[in-house]
């Protein structure tokens, strides 16, 4: 007990010798030199998280291999994740406050309405909890925790050293660049993902951070991490065009495929989510039911990564052991259909995963889904006779595919498929099936599944940069809670004795509980106020008008459409149905003007 105690109070008094350091640095050279430092160290930090989750995911998987191979235990990687979502639901309930943030949108909230602050617990929480759920076999993927925890790593480094918004912000990216290079070995992915899904705007200098951190976190995964544990190929890939037609057609099905995916998954997840049961009995029904499918689908294991491999070396007959099926894996038929279903219940067995209680991404799924997809769409030209396509180029660049059209980052999707198959070979397909998937699935659903239902409420930035700066805007900062308010037991002398002795142009009309009954303009009633016979004959409920209202838990974006569409000049604000204020349009626009300027990542 004395000697764990004393090996904790050294790495104490080493890390504070370490941030002593840093510290004294950051007095000698200049700010952005400081940066590019912080850059290496949350790479690095980034980087040693992938390599335990992995490591750990890897392992698990492989007991579980060896225990069904070897002593042919029944049902074991069927038991192995309901405990895993068992006891992340536990560490989660009794360790980590009952709540855990999932998925890269997180990421996205903290940047467009946290200033770049994401909880110190997220460091460990995350490499936890998903090395639980997926390490024992819950059909997710490690890499969305993998990018929270390295947005954590960059956030709280960046707050620890007092760093302002803009670096703050970008410190986060590097993390999360970081860490997908560090799980791929693709640096140029890593740098691409940050951009294309964390980043809304940014200049060209902010560049050179995000290469350094997705540089090293790639160096130090291929130092420390076997090469086993990483999805990669050695093949050499080369692209006939007399295939092109074939690609298109995988571009077109991911496209409607990636739409199937995150909607299937969506509804699984709030199924699962929503049981009206505790904590505990929720997460052993839906993980009962991820055991069930895995038992009859056996590859929907963890990441699943390995059946990839098999898919692209044309040994998808692989995929049926320890499977019902096992005894038809010579039947190539059977194992497409095999592979086929496999595919469309993925979203529900990572559905069930999550909602259940377990912790992981949908990453990993989409690759695993994508390139089962280009697997299907080869095998059945080949086998109907139409003409013997490769196998493990439409393999790859199926997962491409979907990748793209689920994430609705088609530049992570190339490069990141280029990277783990070793050079761009297949460059003139991925940038097909990427384009196409990427079109369709935008054309149904506007924003990418791990935010779309969160996009419209203004909780993350999108491509329009107008409604970013609209919803980093909190109501609370900006709305005036000094007009002065009249009853309907008011008479219109005294709306006639408001107006004269305030500046107002309107007077909200409440009850006792302060609702919003109405309201009434000055231009509205200014030639009653000046007749005596017209102000002693006329009521203010006939005088009122319907008040148009936000909730102070709205967005800023939402206040300013709905003044432009009823062309007001202010906007009534409540709480709870009560009315606390207004804010008016010149004040938004005010206030917009001075966060334009600080949005963009530099």
């Amino acid at each position: 007990m004395d000697a764990a105690k004393n090996k904790k109070n050294r790495f104490k008094k080493t890390f504070r010798y370490l941030e002593g350091i840093l510290y004294l640095l950051k007095t000698i050279i200049s700010d952005r030199q400081f940066l590019y430092i912080s850059c290496v160290l949350v790479g690095i930090s980034s980087a040693l998280a992938v390599i335990l989750l992995k490591s750990f995911a890897h392992s698990v998987f492989k007991l579980a291999t060896y225990l069904d191979t070897i002593y042919k235990l029944p049902f074991s990687n069927s038991i192995f994740p309901v405990i895993g979502i068992l006891l992340t639901v536990f560490i989660i309930k009794k360790f980590l406050d009952g709540s855990i943030e999932k998925g890269t949108s997180q990421i996205m909230i903290a940047v467009a309405k946290k200033s770049g602050y994401m909880p110190r617990k997220q460091m460990y929480a995350q490499i936890i909890t998903s090395s639980l759920t997926v390490g024992m076999g819950g059909s997710a993927g490690l890499e969305s925790p993998i990018t929270i925890t390295g947005a954590a790593f960059g956030s709280n480094f960046a707050q620890n050293f007092r760093f302002n918004y803009k670096d703050r912000t970008l410190l986060l990216a590097c993390g999360v660049a970081s860490g997908i290079a560090a799980a791929f070995n693709a640096p140029i992915a890593g740098v691409l993902f940050a951009i294309e899904v964390i980043i809304a705007d940014m200049s060209v200098t902010a560049f050179i951070p995000l290469m350094i951190s997705s540089a090293t976190g790639a160096i130090v995964s291929a130092v420390v991490l076997k090469e086993s544990i990483i999805l990669n190929f050695k093949s050499q890939f080369t692209f006939d065009y007399s295939n092109i037609g074939y690609y298109v057609l995988v571009g077109v099905a991911a496209g409607f495929f990636s739409i199937y995916h995150a909607r299937m998954f969506r509804k699984v997840e709030h199924f699962a989510s929503n049981l009206p049961f505790g904590t505990y009995r929720k997460a052993l029904i839906g993980a009962s039911m991820l055991a069930v499918l895995i038992f009859l689908f056996p590859t929907l294991f963890g990441e699943g990564y390995e059946s990839i491999k098999s898919l692209a070396n044309n040994n998808a007959a692989d995929i049926l052991e320890n499977s019902l099926l096992e005894k038809f894996r010579k039947n190539p038929w059977i194992v497409l259909v095999f592979v086929g279903l496999t595919a469309f219940i993925k979203s529900i067995a990572t559905g069930l995963t999550l909602g259940s209680g377990g912790n992981g991404g949908n990453f990993a799924p989409s690759l695993f889904v994508g390139s089962y997809l280009g697997y299907m769409v080869a095998k059945f030209i080949e086998l109907i006779g139409l003409k013997k396509l490769p196998i493990e180029n439409f393999t790859v660049v199926g997962m491409a595919a979907v990748l793209s059209g689920l994430f609705h980052a088609p530049l992570t999707a190339i490069f990141l498929i280029a990277e783990i198959t070793g050079g761009y070979g297949l460059m003139v397909p991925l940038l097909i099936v990427s384009s196409i998937s990427f079109a369709i699935s935008k054309r149904y659903d506007n924003y990418s599944m791990d935010i779309f239902t969160i996009a419209d409420k203004g909780l993350v930035f999108t491509s329009d940069k107008d409604k970013n700066i609209l919803n980093k805007i909190e109501l609370h900062n900006i709305y005036s809670n000094d007009a002065e308010v009249l009853t309907t037991e008011n008479s219109m002398y005294d709306v006639k004795n408001l107006f004269l002795t305030t500046s107002q142009t309107f007077i909200p009309i409440i009850n006792e509980e302060r609702n919003v009954l109405g309201i009434i303009y000055l231009n509205d009633v200014r030639s009653i106020l000046f007749n005596n016979y017209k102000l002693s004959s006329t009521f203010i409920e006939t005088e009122m008008k319907p008040a148009f209202s936000v909730s102070l838990s709205e967005n800023t974006g939402n206040a300013l459409q709905m003044i432009d569409e009823n062309h007001l000049s202010e906007i009534l604000v409540t709480q709870q149905n009560k009315l606390i204020g207004y804010v008016t349009k010149v004040k938004i626009l005010e206030v917009y003007r001075e966060n334009l300027k600080n949005l963009r990542i530099e």
